[in-house]
C-alpha cells in the first residue's frame, strides 16, 4: 500500500488511516463535523497526493487532449486549468479531471482510483502522435488548502496567489520550494490546491501550519470531512455520483462537454462524442437531484428511491449536513421525477423516510 508524503505528519497528529485506491490515507484526525466546520468557517488543509498527477507533452499534445477530453481546452491560456471528463465510447464517465495549461505541456490531475485506467486510455489513443506522458504521482505531493480565511493566511507569504482568479495557477519559488498553486478545490470554499516535490512535502506542511495569531487558522482535515464539504456544495465523486456507465449530461455536467468540437476548422471529435450527441438529442433518461430528508439518518448508496410508491431510482451519495443540520443526497431518478420541491421517500433498509427535491448545491459560500 502506497504512503504520502505527508504520512509522518499525519501519524503525529493522531489520524486514523483507511485504504483509499491502494493508499493509506487520513480519513480523520478527531472529528469528522469538526474538521467540516474548521474548513466553513476558517481553513482546512487535505493531503491530496493520492490524486494522480499526469504530464503531457510534445507537438502532438493538444490534439490528444482534445481527443479524449469532454471540454476543448485549446483556447486555454497559458497558466489556467479547467474541469473536464474522459469519456468512453458509449459516453460513460471514465473519470473526471482538472487540466492544466502550461507554457510547453500540460498536466492531468486524475482520481486516484482511475489513474492506471486513464494513463492506458491516453496511450491507447496516442497513435502516431508525437506525445510523451509521464506519470510523476509518486514523484509529487499534493495539499488543498480551503476554507473563507485560506487567502488571508497565503498572504502573509505571497501576496500574488491571493490575486489568482478561479481555476487559474502560479508557480512559485518559496525559499528552496518549487509549487504549483491554482485556485481550485473541491469544497465549495475558496481555496487552493498545491503540487510539490515529494521531498518538499515536509517543509510545505510546516510553512502551511505556522503559527497565525492563536494557530487556529488552518488545521488538518481528512477524507471524512472532504467527503461531507463536497456532498454539501453538490459536486460529483467518482464511483458515486460518476461511473463508466454514467455520462456527463445525466450527472448536469453539460457545462464541461463541448459537443460542437467537430465543427471547428479541423476540428476532430472527442471519443464518446456521438454518444452524448444522441443523448443530447433525446435528453438523459435519468438526472441527478438533491434530496433533502427528514428525520436524522443517513441515506447509504444504493439505497432506492421512491414517488408516489413507485421505484424510480436510487441514491449515489447521502450524509448528516454538518452545516445544514439536515439529511441531504444526492441520486439519480427518472427525468420526469426531477421538479424542485416534488416529495419523494428513501427506503432505508424497509423504512420508508420522506424528502424532498431541492436544488443543487445545498450549500453556497
Amino acid at each position: 500500500m502506497h504512503r504520502t508524503a505527508f504520512y509522518a505528519f499525519h501519524e503525529q497528529h493522531a489520524a486514523r488511516f483507511v485504504d483509499f485506491a491502494g493508499w493509506q490515507m487520513p480519513i480523520v484526525y478527531q472529528s469528522i463535523h469538526e474538521e467540516h466546520r474548521q474548513v466553513r468557517q476558517s481553513g482546512g488543509v487535505f493531503d491530496v497526493s493520492h490524486m494522480g498527477r499526469i504530464r503531457v507533452a510534445g507537438c502532438g499534445a493538444r490534439r490528444l487532449l482534445e481527443h479524449v477530453l469532454t471540454r476543448r481546452v485549446s483556447d486555454m491560456k497559458q497558466g489556467t486549468c479547467r474541469y473536464a471528463l474522459v469519456c468512453n465510447e458509449q459516453g460513460g464517465t471514465l473519470d473526471d479531471v482538472i487540466v492544466y495549461r502550461f507554457e510547453d505541456d500540460w498536466l492531468l490531475v486524475v482520481n486516484a482510483s482511475n489513474r492506471e485506467k486513464i494513463l492506458k486510455h491516453l496511450h491507447v489513443h496516442t497513435g502516431e502522435l508525437v506525445v510523451k506522458i509521464q506519470d510523476e504521482t509518486m514523484a509529487t505531493a499534493m495539499v488543498a488548502v480551503q476554507g473563507p480565511k485560506v487567502m488571508e493566511a497565503i498572504g502573509r507569504f505571497s501576496s500574488q496567489v491571493p490575486q489568482l482568479q478561479r481555476y487559474s495557477f502560479c508557480i512559485k519559488n518559496l525559499l528552496v520550494m518549487k509549487m504549483t498553486i491554482s485556485r481550485t478545490g473541491y469544497t465549495g470554499e475558496d481555496g487552493v490546491e498545491v503540487i510539490m516535490g515529494a521531498n518538499m512535502a515536509g517543509m510545505a506542511i510546516k510553512l502551511l501550519l505556522q503559527d497565525s495569531g492563536g494557530g487556529t487558522t488552518l488545521a488538518p482535515a481528512g477524507l471524512g470531512a472532504r467527503d461531507t464539504l463536497r456532498l454539501e456544495a453538490g459536486m460529483p465523486l467518482y464511483g458515486h455520483e460518476l461511473t463508466e456507465d454514467i455520462d456527463p449530461l445525466s450527472a448536469g455536467l453539460d457545462f464541461a462537454v463541448s459537443l460542437d468540437k467537430d465543427q471547428e476548422p479541423r476540428g476532430e471529435p472527442f471519443v464518446g462524442q456521438q454518444a452524448l450527441k444522441d443523448i443530447a438529442a433525446q435528453g438523459p433518461r435519468r438526472r441527478l437531484i438533491g434530496l433533502r430528508l427528514e428525520g436524522k439518518r443517513t441515506a447509504r448508496q444504493g439505497m432506492e428511491v421512491l414517488a408516489a410508491g413507485k421505484a424510480i431510482g436510487a441514491v449515489t451519495s447521502g450524509c448528516l449536513s454538518p452545516t445544514l443540520g439536515v439529511p441531504i443526497a444526492m441520486a439519480y431518478v427518472e427525468a420526469d421525477n426531477c421538479g424542485q420541491g416534488s416529495a419523494m421517500q428513501v427506503n432505508m433498509n424497509g423504512k420508508l423516510v420522506g424528502g424532498e427535491v431541492t436544488a443543487l448545491p445545498f450549500y453556497k459560500r
